[in-house]
């Protein structure tokens, strides 16, 4: 396993973070402990997850997936071996404030992930997404809080547009407050724009960790769809349909699905290997419903796209002429 720093931190991770929102979702209690375990042993450090995780699950709740991972951290002894990282933002019940960034919810949010992850401290604690009825600064304060204290190590900022970062940033030199270390977009082959258009030089500004979700395109990028038929009936592929079934969207399928056949790999793993190489990604979020799956997406790192290859997946997937023609 290759490491590499994140952001201006000190820290090292792992060059593919772990996903967990699988976890008491898709993945039971039983198979998420031998995802995790496989991860250690592949020397996967940084998990990732959130507090709301799996609220959407029939029969399930938030913070299902992080009292999993406590479960398994305290099983099997390995909070100190872990570089965890966990967010807040969401509901996490039906009281009206029992969610989003206001001082209140932020150290209710903390103090109940802790006791739920079975840990004492949080190694990077992120904001899911900005919060219109919540000052930053309050926010901000509350974070730079909990660092004292040292039950937060750094803080990040997922799902969050670079204009925010910006004034964020300035906020936290003014009133001397911990900054966000770490951002987590969106970002795959078929999603780049969003990063690259803006987001993009601010990370590199700034010095940001960028740990992006949903490399997969939420499992677009698989042998599993074809522009030809037939389609998973799930709703995840409904889903998939409404976001990704676009003329231009199948070329990059096409052409991720021959540079794999290529070079006798699969198109997942092509996808992830094609994120590796942007220099400004510190390390994809992957998850998996299954050991087999993990090991087969950690293989990745070892691919190496030749500079054709990385030319033909850039040209397909290119959004900066798009753009121009419709400005």
């Amino acid at each position: 396993m290759d490491y590499t720093r994140l952001g201006r931190t000190g820290i090292k991770i792992s060059k593919i973070v772990l996903g967990t929102m699988q976890m008491g979702w898709r993945v039971e209690e039983e198979e998420s402990f031998k995802v995790m375990d496989k991860a250690i042993e592949l020397g996967i450090n940084c998990f990732d997850t959130a507090d709301v995780y799996t609220y959407w699950a029939d029969n399930s709740y938030p913070g299902k997936t992080e009292e999993i991972i406590g479960r398994w951290i305290k099983d099997r002894e390995t909070r100190d071996d872990l570089i965890l990282a966990t967010k807040l933002r969401g509901a996490m019940s039906e009281d009206i404030n029992d969610r989003g960034l206001s001082r209140r919810h932020v150290h209710q949010a903390i103090q109940n992930s802790l006791k739920r992850l079975q840990t004492s401290w949080i190694d990077l604690y992120q904001i899911h997404s900005f919060d219109s009825d919540t000052p930053i600064e309050e926010t901000l304060h509350a974070l730079n809080l909990l660092v004292d204290k040292g039950l937060v190590n750094y803080i990040g900022a997922s799902n969050i547009h670079p204009w925010m970062l910006v004034e964020s940033f300035w906020i936290s030199k003014l009133n001397g407050y911990v900054r966000f270390e770490t951002v987590q977009p969106p970002y795959s082959i078929i999603r780049r724009m969003l990063v690259e258009h803006q987001m993009e030089h601010v990370i590199k500004k700034y010095g940001l960790g960028v740990i992006p979700y949903s490399p997969l395109a939420g499992g677009f990028l698989t042998d599993r769809y074809s522009s030809e038929g037939p389609l998973p009936d799930t709703p995840r592929s409904v889903g998939a349909q409404k976001r990704y079934f676009t003329e231009k969207r199948w070329k990059i399928h096409e052409t991720v699905k021959e540079i794999a056949q290529s070079k006798d790999v699969k198109m997942t793993q092509i996808a992830i290997a094609w994120i590796l190489t942007k220099e400004f990604i510190t390390a994809p979020i992957i998850g998996a419903n299954s050991v087999e799956q993990l090991e087969e997406n950690f293989v990745s790192i070892d691919i190496k796209l030749d500079e054709d290859e990385i030319k033909r997946l850039d040209e397909v997937s290119n959004w900066v002429d798009d753009y121009e023609a419709i400005r």
